[in-house]
């Protein structure tokens, strides 16, 4: 059983930069597809960002997010630059098969997922 623990979340100023961090256990081979996903108050959850050996971004946080993680430590990270109030949301680390990263499919995970780490910006 896959569990996934999130952290790193806070609350910072428009323009500042926030570290995410996500720690999973309980891996399988067959989902290895992590992202990280969002969810605003009122609003849907959205993806954010997805890794496998590839980085894939949503175009709202390109060059601003950068995904990146340690499989040997199981650990996957979201560094945020340039935030602004419209990225205030709870965080969610999610954790997929890895076909989903290997198509493209990296939004499309659904399978385990953290309790979240709220993030808010002003």
């Amino acid at each position: 059983h896959v569990q996934l623990v999130e952290s790193g979340g806070g609350s910072v100023q428009a323009g500042g930069s926030l570290r995410l961090s996500c720690v999973a256990s309980g891996y399988t081979s067959s989902h290895r597809c992590m992202a990280w996903f969002r969810q605003a108050p009122g609003k849907e959850r959205e993806a954010v960002a997805g890794i496998y050996e590839d980085a894939y971004y949503v175009d709202s946080v390109k060059g601003r997010f950068t995904i990146s993680q340690d499989k040997s430590k199981n650990t996957m990270w979201l560094q945020m630059n340039s935030l602004n109030p419209e990225d205030t949301a709870m965080y969610y680390c999610a954790a997929g098969p890895t076909m989903l990263c290997k198509q493209g499919n990296w939004y499309r995970i659904n399978d385990y997922w953290g309790q979240g780490t709220q993030v808010t910006v002003s």
